[in-house]
């Protein structure tokens, strides 16, 4: 089941475990629970700690439960943990043998102290790059607390979103906003707080620390857009890597220079110092007010929507916006693609790969992608393109989407397309609502920003897809992200 890579990998780990388990797996004459039961007996196999038992009667089979004598714990795997999810699977081992994680004190804390009792089921798919994450987040907190039961379900299986240990317990955690607001209201001001957590906020917050100032960043998801792609291959200097490494990449660097990292927390207000060497306030959803002398905006931009009848209804079910996240739920289907920019067309080259047809839609009369995707989509049999086609309605049956309408715009003749998924691909919309009465916004809802990345109001500055800088790109964005480090740094000298 596990090649010899993975397995010598695995055989090394098990030497960490510290106290005994057992495997219970419900199996059935299927091929998977043959494919499950050889997995969990080359695992059993390389450790003295882990007893093997075959004769489970969950409903789910194939499935298996990791159970401890010392302690109750909840947490089942209705899947075959390997692919995307073989390091989950590594982890659950360990930590349920008793190897520590590598997470703070502080959040074990939490887990152990929630209060209720709470059941998960996650669906996930086994080439989901973001599923991870969620799993193993569920998995740290079922092992922790008896009162946290957990299954992991392959979605293929048994017919996605990204969330961290931190974001799971800040959505049930009642009482987490309120302390983490109360401890945020003793930070001393900083010299420069960095908004946004993705590629210019990064590299402002980097280079502002590098200045030996007292640096603050804010980040309301680390990484930003790029946690949702895949394959980044225009990234200099290296020649491919993927959106969760980099973003990882970016919080290492960060906090490496010292950087004051706030995660999961989002800016609502901003009020501008009031004089030249005063303080600006940025207040905190959690209801919290940091102070600062200098900002730096780099809160990114979401994903556009297309704004027409049943796609609000049908969002989650069959609308989707992440190809990597969700296009394995649409293995063998029929989908559409909206939009013909680089996303558009990346996203429907590789939905080409798992899905039965993909169309996609161009309201244009030429797609924009760069001419080499294009040429790669066309090279796609089962790739339709539109172009010159307005959506005007998402169908669905209540449950699901079950189709598209579109509008042919040279003849005006409506059509319908039968479908199971939709995924919209149109663009950005930058992350600057909540400044509207606070700085100069473009038309399109851009900070407007000069050459140094200036912005109306002295002392703040804006750098990223937020801003009026054109070409929305991850090497740009770093770029501009250092930029408006280093003029916020020469403000601060200035008006010292």
């Amino acid at each position: 089941m596990l090649d010899s890579d993975m397995s010598a990998q695995l055989q090394n780990y098990m030497g960490l475990l510290r106290r005994p388990f057992t495997i219970n797996a419900s199996l059935g004459d299927d091929a998977k629970s043959g494919e499950m039961r050889d997995l969990l007996q080359q695992i059993a196999g390389m450790s003295d700690k882990i007893t093997l038992q075959l004769d489970g009667n969950d409903a789910r089979k194939p499935s298996f439960a990791l159970t401890r004598a010392d302690a109750e714990q909840h947490l089942r795997f209705a899947t075959i943990p390997l692919g995307h999810e073989f390091t989950s699977l590594v982890l659950a081992l360990l930590w349920t043998g008793g190897h520590p994680p590598k997470v703070s004190d502080a959040l074990i804390a939490q887990i152990k102290a929630l209060p209720g009792e709470y059941n998960f089921e996650v669906y996930i798919s086994l080439s989901c790059h973001n599923c991870p994450d969620v799993v193993q987040a569920l998995t740290l907190m079922a092992v922790f607390n008896p009162r946290v039961k957990v299954a992991i379900i392959d979605g293929a299986l048994y017919q996605s979103g990204r969330m961290t240990a931190e974001d799971i317990l800040g959505k049930i955690d009642s009482a987490a906003a309120s302390r983490q607001a109360d401890a945020l209201a003793t930070k001393a001001p900083y010299d420069v707080l960095v908004l946004g957590g993705g590629p210019a906020g990064s590299a402002a917050a980097i280079y502002a620390a590098r200045k030996g100032i007292r640096t603050g960043m804010v980040a309301e998801r680390m990484g930003g857009q790029i946690m949702d792609t895949l394959s980044i291959e225009n990234l200099i200097a290296i020649k491919e890597t993927e959106g969760p490494k980099l973003g990882a990449a970016f919080e290492e660097n960060v906090t490496h220079y010292g950087v004051d990292l706030i995660q999961r927390q989002r800016a609502t207000a901003l009020t501008p110092a009031p004089a030249l060497g005063g303080l600006a306030q940025v207040q905190l959803e959690s209801g919290a007010t940091l102070q600062a002398k200098n900002v730096i905006i780099a809160t990114g931009a979401s994903w556009r929507e297309m704004g027409i009848p049943g796609e609000a209804q049908y969002k989650t079910r069959g609308i989707a916006f992440c190809p990597h996240c969700d296009g394995p739920l649409f293995k063998g289907k029929q989908v559409a693609v909206v939009g013909g920019g680089n996303s558009g067309v990346e996203a429907a080259i590789d939905l080409a790969g798992v899905a039965e047809h993909v169309t996609l839609f161009e309201y244009a009369a030429e797609m924009r992608a760069d001419a080499v995707l294009q040429a790669k989509l066309r090279e796609l049999p089962n790739v339709t393109i539109l172009t010159q086609v307005q959506t005007t309605e998402v169908v669905g049956d209540g449950q699901r989407v079950t189709a598209l309408r579109y509008q042919d715009r040279t003849t005006g003749q409506a059509h319908e397309l039968a479908l199971s998924g939709i995924f919209v691909q149109i663009g950005l919309r930058p992350n600057t609502a909540w400044l509207q009465d606070t700085l100069e916004l473009s038309k399109s809802g851009e900070i407007v920003v000069d050459a140094k990345c200036h912005t109306s109001v002295p002392g703040v500055f804006a750098a990223g897809d937020c801003s009026s800088v054109p070409y929305k790109q991850i090497v740009i964005a770093i770029g501009e992200g250092a930029k408006a480090a280093l003029s916020a740094f020469d403000h601060l000298v200035r008006n010292r």
